[in-house]
């Protein structure tokens, strides 16, 4: 599974950051480890770095089951790093109910035996 991040011009992309986004993807995500080939973060800072008031940081994060249509969540928050976890949260759980239809459509889909003659 590979982890890529990418910010705007107003959130610093540093050693750092990048260390806490893999943790904290691997942390939140690595039991769906064998079902994605890539997750993509999109930081951003919706009001510039001149402006502190609300929940301005954003994190869009992409993840690419294979074989399936991409799936993305949305999170803002006050902080980078409440906006990178919450998102984490957020996609654990898509992709859980995700996981699951596609376990129950495997189960549920009946194998039709040819008839006897």
């Amino acid at each position: 599974m590979q982890i890529q991040t990418h910010t705007d011009r107003n959130i610093q992309a540093d050693e750092r950051l990048a260390e806490f986004v893999r943790d904290t993807m691997l942390s939140k995500l690595s039991r769906f480890a064998d079902y994605l080939t890539r997750i993509e973060v999109h930081l951003s800072d919706e009001n510039g770095n001149t402006k502190h008031d609300g929940n301005d940081k954003r994190c869009l994060l992409e993840a690419r089951p294979e074989g399936l249509d991409p799936v993305a969540v949305t999170e803002h928050a006050a902080t980078v790093g409440q906006a990178i976890t919450g998102a984490a949260d957020k996609m654990q759980r898509k992709l859980s109910s995700l996981v699951g239809k596609q376990r129950d459509n495997r189960v549920a889909s009946p194998v039709y035996a040819e008839p006897e003659a």
